[in-house]
């Protein structure tokens, strides 16, 4: 059977794009692959189109190292319509309950809030993307039904008040992966007594990435109206994402043997977990630690 040729360039690297309002993620992601005319493109975690914000997405080999960056902590903003529950949490779904909010004071809202930090347990929303009996919950959802949903650990390492102003109500968060904002402002809307629905929601980190360093798609356009070599140096390199791992620098001997699927001795490297692996200047990948101390290849990168 013949191969299929791949058009376009063997690019590889990481995009971090300010996804806009109103824009899915898959087209977010296709929008930049088409810009860079990339062979393969893969994003980090979804962004609903209600949200704005950083969405990392991997260019070519960089797709290898993706499912590393969907486990990291996130951060967001976000802000809270309160004494308006709907159908979604959030601001897409029908309205189906309405209450006084009172005269609620930023003293009490964040004793609220105390509750919600550290390890928690959530129930996933009917509108996710989560499985059930290989259905997308969504889909039962979008058919009117309704089915129990087991609670799922997540951890909030910080949630802030930033601003209570009438109904509105604008938070800070930093949280685990899994973490549903949207379930959250729901439940806090519960505890505070008078409802509540996520109304505006924006990403400003993943792992080590924060939204500082993101480009729109107006600003990859202007560069690719240029040329190929101005989108390219919006790329960050793909080790980048993994930075904060512990690293493991191998001999040019050592790594032919790695890159040919052998686990190998390296005097020195971590006693367990997982490393990011280099020899000289070139990145090669992930490995992990062995029980025997050997570390073996996981996920190895070509760059040429």
């Amino acid at each position: 059977m013949a191969r299929r040729r791949s058009h376009g360039r063997d690019v590889s690297g990481i995009v971090l794009l300010d996804k806009p309002v109103g824009m899915t993620s898959n087209a977010a992601l296709q929008q930049v692959k088409r810009l860079f005319n990339a062979n393969k493109a893969g994003h980090t975690g979804s962004l609903d189109p209600l949200a704005s914000g950083l969405l990392p997405i991997c260019l070519g080999e960089a797709t290898k190292v993706s499912g590393f960056l969907l486990d990291a902590d996130k951060a967001y903003l976000g802000t809270c319509k309160l004494g308006v529950c709907t159908t979604t949490a959030d601001a897409e779904g029908e309205v189906i309950e309405q209450r006084p909010v009172g005269d609620l004071s930023i003293a009490q809202v964040e004793e609220v809030l105390k509750q919600f930090k550290g390890p928690i347990e959530q129930i996933p929303p009917m509108h996710s993307a989560i499985k059930q009996n290989g259905q997308p919950l969504y889909k039962l959802a979008h058919q009117g039904k309704t089915v129990e949903r087991k609670p799922r650990a997540v951890e909030i390492y910080t949630l802030d008040v930033l601003r209570l102003e009438g109904d509105e109500l604008d938070i800070s968060m930093h949280c685990s992966k899994g973490t549903y904002v949207r379930t959250l402002a729901e439940d806090v809307g519960q505890a505070l007594g008078c409802g509540a629905h996520l109304s505006a929601l924006r990403r400003t980190l993943v792992g080590p990435f924060d939204i500082e360093q993101a480009v729109t798609l107006v600003q990859l356009q202007e560069r690719a109206a240029q040329d190929f070599a101005a989108l390219d140096e919006v790329m960050l390199p793909i080790d980048y994402a993994l930075r904060d791992w512990p690293e493991v620098s191998l001999s040019e001997d050592s790594a032919y043997y790695l890159c040919r699927g052998q686990a190998i001795q390296v005097p020195q490297a971590p006693t367990s977990g997982w490393v990011r692996l280099s020899s000289g200047e070139r990145f090669l990948g992930v490995g992990e630690i062995l029980e025997d101390g050997r570390v073996a290849p996981r996920r190895l990168v070509n760059t040429g």
